[in-house]
């Protein structure tokens, strides 16, 4: 039960960044921190009281926070532009 609410948390991050990318805002940006950071304690919690491999795990969970680090950045240049140009 408590993978699939790691996934859905995950797969919600997923949405959350790429919603902030097309309409960035301070109060979307803290959306999607907090759901990178639920990811990464269920995430955590899931390796620890599974005993799961390591290695995979903390694999794909650098693919995760990889891509969810440049989606938040570019987000971050494009919501800073947009202040820049007085949107």
């Amino acid at each position: 039960m408590f993978v699939l609410i790691h996934l859905v948390t995950a797969l919600a991050s997923m949405v959350a960044t790429t919603y902030v990318f097309f309409t960035p805002s301070r109060a979307k940006f803290y959306t999607a921190y907090s759901m990178v950071g639920a990811t990464l304690a269920s995430g955590t919690y899931l390796v620890i009281s599974t005993h799961a491999p390591i290695l995979q795990s903390c694999t794909t969970g650098l693919m995760y926070i990889s891509a969810i680090s440049v989606g938040i950045a570019l987000a971050h240049a494009r919501w800073r532009a947009g202040q820049k140009s007085g949107r």
